[in-house]
């Protein structure tokens, strides 16, 4: 009996030392890991332990996007090779991440992978409290398809991935309203499904009625000429490169997949019931080619996309972010008149996080001000908190999607 009560106490004593344990030692790995691996886990407090076991390796350090906080960090090894380290509490989100071991950048075998940075990278996610807008609920749902097609203007086949809305395959009589939607620089056409999760942010919202049914495409935001030598586009490559990237992808978006898509689906193929997004680079390139084509789109996009009046511009991209933004001017005159850019374009959307750089912060918010003292109707969002990085861009689609078609 005395053994009992031993032993009872000594359980009771262990589940009250458990509750008592700091937020910080309780964690639970990430949704993104590979079946059955631990790490990486994700703390209370929102730190992260990563592990990896590289007994040979002479140091070993974890190091990722903005929202990990400011790395590298160097990681410790024990006894039996195995390297640690438990970061600082991370933003909520998505965040892309390497080890870096005896200086060469590898991924994690314990995560799944993700194409950013321009290559297959690590992912982990860190869970908003309270954010199940991008969560898979119990709701209808649509899918996501694969179209592969001919680019005339590429010469070769491209891959689109095209999200349509629950119900499109019972309802072979209803027709469907299109948004084109970019991700950005280093990513391709997997980004807003994988990490962005757009598929559940559309299905969540249309289950709720607070977004209209609609169509969804996303294609890889890079084109070259057929037997045209590659452009490098970035914050330091001239400017003219970046018009010639966006010309031809423009093509790609008007002359071969905008075709294709109201020849494969069932969508509404006018401007009325089309829009154009996309993210950073994507928003560039939204805002390029719509501001240009205002006979084929009425809703437009851009979540921390830089500001670029003209691509025309010797200088690089860093450095048009400085100077007043001219409405009179900026694209080619699209703004100059805002009454007649009013009864064109249903909605003009500008986004951008509260954490990110002064590139991107201060020039989007400066275009929206001086649009909207000019007169042009203009939605501009913040995120509070975010940095360039897919938590901001998952805000700005929830945001945007239900101004959409109405």
């Amino acid at each position: 009996m005395k053994h009992l009560a031993c032993s009872v106490a000594l359980v009771l004593l262990a589940v009250v030392q458990s509750e008592l344990a700091p937020a910080a030692e309780q964690s639970s790995p990430s949704e993104l890991n590979v079946l059955g691996a631990p790490t990486p886990s994700i703390h209370a407090d929102r730190g992260i332990t990563f592990t990896l076991k590289a007994p040979d390796a002479r140091s070993v350090q974890v190091a990722g996007g903005d929202g990990l906080g400011v790395g590298p960090f160097p990681m410790t090894k024990d006894v039996e090779g195995i390297w640690s380290v438990t970061t600082p509490p991370a933003v909520p989100g998505f965040h892309y991440y390497w080890f870096v071991l005896d200086g060469v950048p590898v991924n994690d075998p314990s995560s799944e992978t993700f194409f950013g940075y321009g290559k297959e990278t690590s992912g982990v996610e860190v869970p908003e409290p309270g954010a199940n807008y991008y969560a898979i609920n119990d709701v209808p749902h649509g899918e996501v398809r694969e179209k592969r097609y001919l680019s005339r203007t590429t010469g070769e086949w491209r891959r689109a991935l095209v999200y349509t809305p629950p119900g499109y395959d019972k309802n072979s009589q209803t027709r469907y309203p299109v948004l084109i939607l970019q991700h950005g620089a280093g990513e391709d056409e997997t980004g807003w499904t994988r990490q962005g999760k757009a598929q559940f942010i559309l299905d969540n919202l249309i289950a709720s009625a607070k977004a209209q049914p609609m169509i969804v495409v996303m294609d890889r935001g890079y084109a070259t000429r057929a037997a045209a030598p590659a452009v490098k586009i970035g914050p330091d490559a001239p400017l003219a490169n970046a018009k010639i990237a966006f010309s031809t992808f423009e093509d790609v978006i008007v002359h071969d997949l905008i075709p294709t898509i109201d020849a494969s689906y069932r969508t509404v193929p006018d401007r009325e019931h089309r829009a154009m997004a996309g993210l950073s680079m994507g928003g560039m390139q939204t805002l390029f080619i719509t501001l240009q084509h205002l006979d084929m789109f009425a809703y437009i996009g851009s979540f921390s996309g830089p500001i670029v009046p003209d691509l025309n511009s010797k200088q690089p991209l860093a450095g048009t972010q400085r100077g007043p933004f001219d409405t009179k001017t900026a694209y080619d005159g699209a703004f100059s008149n805002a009454a007649t850019f009013n009864s064109r374009v249903k909605l003009f959307w500008l986004g951008v996080g509260t954490a990110e750089p002064e590139l991107f912060r201060a020039g989007i918010g400066a275009a929206a001000q001086a649009l909207k003292q000019a007169g042009v109707r203009v939605e501009y969002f913040e995120s509070a908190g975010t940095a360039h990085e897919w938590q901001t861009w998952r805000r700005a689609l929830h945001d945007f999607v239900p101004r959409l078609f109405r």
